[in-house]
């Protein structure tokens, strides 16, 4: 029999015949499931099959699906559903889950999962937990990084609905991935220093990243690396022939004395007067301990020791964009999008 799961603000329980309605509404929902693997549309009989298989186990089987549902603790409010999937004899498992969408955006999925993520570990004893999702969705590919997920490659055609086929993302997570994740730093560090990139330890440096649905906001640090070597020159134009002198300004992000991520920015020049945010990496195993504003505080007193007024700053908006960041730091669009990345200037 398997006993409920309690999180901070969440109960999972066993799904029952009565949550069918509820289950039928939300998958049904195309916001839902525009980026899901069920066929749409997504039928009331459909739900009733799904919740039927689950309760025909009163636990966890290799023999199919377990369905979770999600609800608040007094289990008055369903938000969704997580299910379980076993396999090689229980020590495997798939995951997968949906959360209606008026409660999206309140952590629910997260909580969830690290609860069922717990369980299958610390009572089931698994020895690898795994999600599968369309590329797009970088919502979920969110919720999976929060709870210590780690990618692990790309599937071409790897999922066929009906007629339709998509790739499928990978993630994965590893007994010893768990422990890295929750022993990870979590306090905001005493000291952050810049310092300039090094040969020794240089490739610590290079193995430090951004989650997976970071990096095409992100530039790897090692591409970053290249254009210090190689520095994409400014093109010139009638009456002004460029400036060949763009001076990249690297340095590796020092949290404590320990390398936690990567900035550079363009030293203000002749024909460059005003220095630019280039680049901005915090490694995952750092982020969320406000490392990020301690630097841009560092970047700042830097532009003002070169003379200047001003710097600017370009990212891309959508899901996991550093865009938050900047705003709550003062800088404010200029209404030009460069490259499709949104253009901003701090002014003091």
């Amino acid at each position: 029999m398997f006993t409920p799961i309690s999180t901070e603000r969440l109960l999972l329980r066993p799904a029952r015949v009565s949550d069918t309605r509820a289950l039928f509404e939300r998958r049904a929902d195309p916001v839902v499931s525009e980026l899901q693997d069920w066929p749409m549309p997504y039928s009331l009989e459909r739900a009733e099959a799904q919740i039927e298989r689950s309760v025909a186990h009163d636990t966890p089987s290799v023999e199919g699906g377990f369905m979770l549902t999600i609800t608040d603790h007094a289990d008055s409010i369903i938000y969704g559903d997580i299910n379980i999937f076993l396999e090689d004899d229980g020590r495997t498992s798939g995951i997968g889950y949906s959360i209606t969408p008026a409660y999206w955006g309140r952590g629910f999925a997260s909580e969830a999962l690290a609860g069922v993520i717990d369980w299958l570990f610390d009572i089931q004893g698994i020895s690898r937990a795994y999600a599968m999702l369309h590329p797009d969705n970088h919502r979920s590919a969110r919720v999976l990084e929060t709870c210590g997920f780690v990618y692990e490659g790309h599937a071409k055609n790897a999922c066929w609905i009906e007629d339709e086929v998509s790739d499928d993302l990978l993630y994965g997570m590893t007994p010893a991935q768990r422990v890295e994740w929750n022993e990870r730093p979590r306090t905001r560090p005493s000291t952050i220093e810049l310092v300039e990139p090094y040969p020794t330890g240089l490739r610590q440096v290079i193995e430090l990243g951004t989650h997976r649905s970071q990096e095409r906001m992100v530039t790897p640090i090692v591409i970053s690396l290249a254009q210090v070597a190689v520095p994409p020159y400014e093109e010139g134009f009638e009456g002004n022939p460029g400036d060949p002198r763009v001076v990249p300004w690297p340095r590796v992000i020092h949290a404590d004395g320990e390398p936690v991520g990567f900035v550079m920015l363009q030293e203000p020049t002749e024909a460059n007067p005003e220095p630019h945010l280039w680049r901005l990496l915090i490694d995952r195993l750092h982020q969320r301990r406000g490392i990020g504003k301690k630097v841009l505080d560092v970047v700042i007193e830097q532009a003002k020791a070169w003379g200047s007024e001003s710097i600017t700053v370009t990212w891309n908006p959508g899901v996991g964009s550093p865009g938050p960041l900047y705003l709550s730091m003062g800088f404010e669009p200029t209404g030009e999008i460069e490259d499709g990345e949104i253009v901003a200037r701090l002014v003091w």
